[in-house]
């Protein structure tokens, strides 16, 4: 009877693999979801590099303002882009006030500089699959 049942059981078909990023400028095939850069993925840290990309430093402040968000969040976020060498994070005082600055770095210039291309791939990638 668990036979019976078995056979009468439509069977699972299994899914083939999503097609990988292939032939992009002549580049071979890539598994574009591995291969972004994880820490800026995320919105509050990409806004953050966007926005010291366009300018030589931001305050804590100003970064605070632009992107809406709290102190703690932009603090943590913040310190995770430091910890990666993507910026650099300046404490002074003035008027015995504290004052923080961020740059980005060069190499936090470069990894920007990736993620936004790999993006833009990725983007044309999928534009040209809903054509079909």
């Amino acid at each position: 009877m668990v036979a019976e049942a078995a056979r009468r059981r439509p069977r699972e078909r299994a899914t083939p693999p999503a097609p990988a990023v292939a032939a992009i400028k002549g580049e071979p095939a890539r598994d574009a979801a591995r291969e972004l850069d994880t820490l800026l993925h995320h919105r509050l840290r990409l806004g953050l590099a966007s926005a010291l990309a366009a300018v030589e430093s931001l305050s804590f402040n100003d970064l605070k303002a632009l992107l809406e968000t709290s102190d703690g969040n932009l603090s943590v976020h913040a310190r995770k882009l430091e910890d990666a060498g993507y910026v650099t994070c300046t404490k002074t005082f003035e008027n015995r006030r504290p004052h923080t600055d961020y740059r980005l770095t060069a190499h936090g210039r470069q990894a920007l500089g990736r993620y936004l291309t790999h993006m833009e791939a990725i983007i044309r990638v999928t534009k040209d699959t809903l054509g079909r």
